[in-house]
């Protein structure tokens, strides 16, 4: 059975996200159709979509490689995702389905529970969930498309530490999920950009001005995009 392109993609782009593959790396299709135990055919698809996203970069006698983003790259990249999300939010407010909604609350009843708990590891989780779909519940497959992107690349680029506040912050995830669901969407526009910027202030970069990257995982390989 053939291995989706799309697959390969996804499982190489988690791996390079967790810091299986690190920066500058040479990326071979012999060796990673082997490790994920596909034919070379997915995986140059699946390089040439990570070329497009900024994950890969394509050197003269070297070929595929890890991309090396700059600390002003990553930060362009943080600033993005502030500045785009209150506008997907305010878009969720106008086209989000009962069916968005009905996640949206159902994620933040569990963060809140958990928060009260001080379940961190589950929170992380969570809150991932909840901005993603969020993001869908905008309407618009590109402008999710691109929150997607923005959100792989920052857990990329960045160490997040844990909000002062848990409690305070599924607070402020409850109050977005009012606004979407009251079809406000300058109300929830303004309450995610408050959240955002708050958010970013957690953000730590993980390379050294030297380039080095702080490792925060193990080299374990990735086969959950592979799975269907």
């Amino acid at each position: 059975m053939r291995i989706p392109a799309h697959s390969v993609c996804t499982a190489v782009r988690d791996d390079i996200v967790a810091g299986v593959y690190e920066r500058g790396s040479r990326l071979t299709e012999e060796v990673l159709a082997r490790r994920y135990g596909v034919s070379r055919v997915p995986v140059r698809e699946a390089l040439r979509t990570l070329e497009a996203e900024g994950f890969v970069v394509t050197r003269r006698h070297a070929g595929a490689c890890v991309a090396e983003p700059t600390e002003q790259e990553a930060a362009d990249v943080l600033e993005m995702r502030t500045l785009l999300e209150p506008l997907g939010a305010a878009r969720a407010a106008q086209r989000r389905t009962e069916a968005h909604l009905k996640v949206l609350r159902g994620l933040v009843r569990l963060g809140q529970e958990r928060a009260r708990k001080g379940n961190s590891e589950d929170l992380r989780s969570l809150g991932g969930w909840f901005h993603e779909t969020l993001a869908q519940a905008c309407g618009s497959p590109s402008l999710t498309s691109t929150l997607t992107q923005l959100r792989h690349k920052i857990a990329w680029m960045y160490a997040v530490e844990p909000p002062v506040s848990p409690v305070e912050s599924w607070a402020e995830h409850g109050a977005i999920v009012d606004a979407v669901a009251r079809g406000d969407g300058e109300r929830a526009r303004v309450l995610t950009a408050l959240h955002a910027e708050r958010a970013a202030g957690a953000h730590r970069l993980r390379f050294s001005v030297a380039g080095e990257r702080v490792r925060t995982s193990q080299h374990a390989v990735n086969m959950s995009g592979l799975r269907h």
